[in-house]
């Protein structure tokens, strides 16, 4: 989390371009939204209540991060892809995800129906909740996204499950090796990203700024006061 506001902050400044990132948790972890109430975590029954949890920059409700990918996205507030509103990124990169998920056999679509859950309110667990963006796989969620938007910049996460090992958090899964689908997810999602948006992803390495900055952040999402902060 350290590391996406970073990046956030890094392309808002215009000291980094444009970035898309993709990461795996270990270990299982809980991140909660930045509205949402930490007593909402506290009041969950084992096992959920007791893995790691931390609050990330962007909305939405609480994610149990296991057999997934997340990926981020660090936008300049006016960059082309929020030229028609920063919800347009989300469905870009659901498009992305339905593409990158079909070499799998996985034949996942947007949701198509939107709940009335909002910043502060929903079922705890954001993959209970419905956006009409939201990609689902025979009625269950798949991937789902939010955002954190600032004067000068935009970050996006989004979670896209392969597997589930926690009945607590319901969630769709592909019927693949979850070692053969992450490792195709990694390679398939930037290609599938460059082919919807027009825009071309290549490699990157962190540069020490960046890191600098993530590393100066680290004590506030390892922190008390930011994770119980509500």
């Amino acid at each position: 989390m350290a590391r996406d506001e970073a990046l956030m902050a890094a392309v808002g400044a215009r000291e980094s371009p444009p970035t898309l990132r993709l990461y795996e948790w270990d270990p299982p972890t809980i991140s909660l939204g930045y509205f949402q109430k930490y007593a909402e975590y506290e009041s969950l029954a084992p096992p959920a209540r007791d893995l790691a949890v931390v609050r990330r920059p962007t909305g939405g409700g609480a994610i149990l991060h296991d057999l997934e990918l997340t990926y981020s996205i660090a936008l300049p507030v006016d960059h082309e892809l929020l030229s028609r509103g920063a919800t347009r990124l989300y469905e870009l990169a659901h498009d992305a995800v339905v593409a990158a998920l079909r070499p799998l056999r996985v034949a996942a679509d947007r949701c198509g129906v939107t709940d009335d859950s909002g910043p502060t309110r929903g079922p705890f667990f954001c993959f209970e909740r419905r956006h009409c963006l939201d990609v689902l796989l025979d009625q269950e969620k798949l991937a789902g996204s939010a955002q954190r938007r600032t004067r000068h910049s935009v970050l996006q996460h989004g979670s896209i499950v392969l597997g589930n090992r926690f009945a607590q958090q319901r969630t769709a899964a592909v019927a693949a090796p979850f070692q053969e689908a992450i490792a195709h997810l990694r390679s398939a999602f930037p290609v599938e990203f460059s082919r919807v948006t027009g825009l071309t992803a290549e490699p990157g390495s962190w540069t020490s700024s960046e890191l600098a900055a993530a590393e100066s952040l680290v004590a506030k999402y390892a922190g008390e006061e930011w994770t119980r902060r509500l």
